[in-house]
């Protein structure tokens, strides 16, 4: 294997793209690794850790390209990451053809705003970064979307105060998801115009609903994140108080959503409040005991008149349909005896299915052995690509898994859209297939939040991982209470209702 390391001074791309690009070469032949990404102090120890070492003087205006692949394979892999980094520039409109008599490209984002008229900025810088920036584009006259997590929460107060004083908004820190005026920013699903409007202090939970609303053929105005921490005591809700009021005064948006793990009370009753004034009503998905977000979705669709559809679901095949490894025999499944292990890309899909395995079975999942993991967590993704780009972690979780013989259920999301991985199955499919090979007494559920129309078209998607094995629906509490009618005496307290294609439109007391 041979090591090679450069230092681009000056040279600059966005995190979402280092990442991708980072993946695509990683995935070559020959290679054992490589990196891409900004030179900032946690990205230079991450390239030490993966034994690569930085040439001195770096800094975090710097881009560090870095592979580690076998002899013959290494020009190739270098050839391809300029490629892809080329394309991605081009892609972007950069001009990197300046010359006599051309105009400099702008220096700064206010400078941008100025020359092309836009009116909204996205930020997708290192965290401790963002602050600048998204103050340059505030005060240019932009609304703002910070895709950047890791932001100080004074610096998310002063930026939100900074735009309501301006009449705009920032949509984040952490804001994964938006669509404004159909056109999809972060990660985004392909969904038709229609007169929902949401409002999201969480990114998959808003994918989520878009997404059975496009199955139930209800079509969406805007999507505004607002960040996850927008409705906690501190930041008090401005994003979110900015965001209903855009949309209540949107001719096109006819019912707003309001999409959120539960809020802390406070700002609940300020939300609610600010909801009962509006001229358009609000339905709350508050993901918590007693809700989730398919019921919500129902509850919106009976609010617009609509009938609630049966969600798209792929049954697992019948095991002896199940792919062998051509040498070796499919074995005949066994009944499960271990407990559940969810292995998220989604935060809030996470967290639904806590709030639903929590309420059917009384207390904390993990009191009864169970494991529910968001590979998405900051924890997991400092350094490294999102689990909706970069399947490496939950592939390793997925083998780890399969191993324990106290795991009796995976349970994985699948989360399609512009910005995610391309073509997911690929590499989990085969996952699944190998660890149900492994295990007879294993089962493999899957939640796969996409539409039709996404670029990875989520019917293939759904086939191959039905294919590997897997029970795949598009509700993600569909799937959560399938896996825990799965389990040893999970059937009786896991919602089989949901399992059968019923909904509950309970309302529980949460829509205004």
């Amino acid at each position: 294997m041979r090591r090679w390391v450069e230092v681009r001074h000056g040279s600059y791309h966005d995190s979402v793209t280092l990442m991708r690009v980072s993946r695509e070469v990683g995935r070559l032949g020959g290679v054992a690794g490589a990196m891409a990404a900004m030179a900032t102090e946690l990205n230079l120890e991450m390239l030490a850790r993966m034994g690569f070492e930085v040439p001195a003087g770096a800094g975090p205006a710097d881009l560090v390209v870095a592979i580690e692949a076998e002899e013959g394979a290494l020009g190739g892999a270098r050839e391809a990451l300029d490629d892809l980094l080329t394309s991605a520039r081009s892609a972007g409109g950069a001009s990197a053809q300046a010359g006599p008599g051309s105009v400099p490209p702008a220096r700064t984002t206010g400078a941008a705003a100025r020359r092309s008229g836009a009116g909204l900025a996205l930020v997708s810088v290192p965290g401790p970064h963002v602050f600048p920036e998204a103050m340059d584009a505030l005060t240019a006259g932009l609304n703002v979307m910070v895709f950047s997590d890791n932001v100080p929460l004074d610096q998310e107060i002063a930026l939100k105060e900074e735009a309501a004083r301006r009449g705009l908004i920032v949509m984040g820190p952490d804001c994964g998801t938006a669509l404004v005026g159909g056109a999809g920013l972060g990660f985004a699903n392909a969904v038709a115009p229609g007169p929902v409007g949401l409002v999201a202090a969480s990114g998959t939970g808003a994918q989520q609903v878009m997404c059975l609303l496009d199955a139930a053929g209800v079509g969406v105005s805007h999507a505004l994140g607002v960040g996850g921490r927008d409705l906690s005591p501190e930041v008090s809700g401005r994003s979110a108080l900015a965001a209903l009021a855009a949309l209540d005064a949107d001719p096109a948006t006819e019912l707003i959503v309001l999409v959120s793990k539960p809020p802390a009370p406070r700002v609940a009753d300020l939300i609610r409040e600010a909801a009962r004034r509006l001229d358009t009503p609000v339905v709350f998905a508050l993901i918590g005991p007693g809700d989730d977000l398919t019921r919500a979705t129902g509850r919106a669709l009976e609010r617009l008149g609509r009938a609630v559809p049966r969600w798209p679901r792929w049954p697992a095949p019948d095991p002896a349909a199940v792919p062998g490894n051509g040498t070796a025999p499919v074995p005949s499944r066994r009944p499960v005896t271990g407990a559940l292990r969810g292995l998220f890309s989604g935060g809030t899909l996470r967290d639904e299915a806590a709030a639903i395995l929590g309420a059917a079975l009384g207390g904390d999942p993990a009191r009864h052995g169970h494991l529910l993991v968001d590979y998405g967590d900051d924890a997991y993704t400092r350094g490294r690509p999102h689990p909706m780009i970069d399947p490496t972690l939950r592939l390793e979780a997925i083998a780890e898994q399969a191993a324990d013989p106290g795991c009796g259920v995976l349970l994985l999301d699948v989360v399609l859209g512009y910005g995610a991985d391309p073509d997911p199955a690929a590499a989990l499919a085969p996952a699944i297939a190998g660890a149900l090979r492994r295990r007879p007494d294993l089962a493999a559920v899957v939640s796969l939040c996409g539409t039709p129309g996404d670029p990875q078209d989520r019917d293939a998607q759904a086939a191959a991982l039905r294919d590997a094995g897997a029970a795949v629906f598009a509700s993600n509490a569909e799937a959560v209470r399938h896996a825990l009618g799965l389990l040893p005496g999970g059937a009786a307290a896991g919602g089989t209702g949901a399992a059968n294609g019923t909904h509950a439109t309970d309302g529980t007391g949460a829509d205004d």
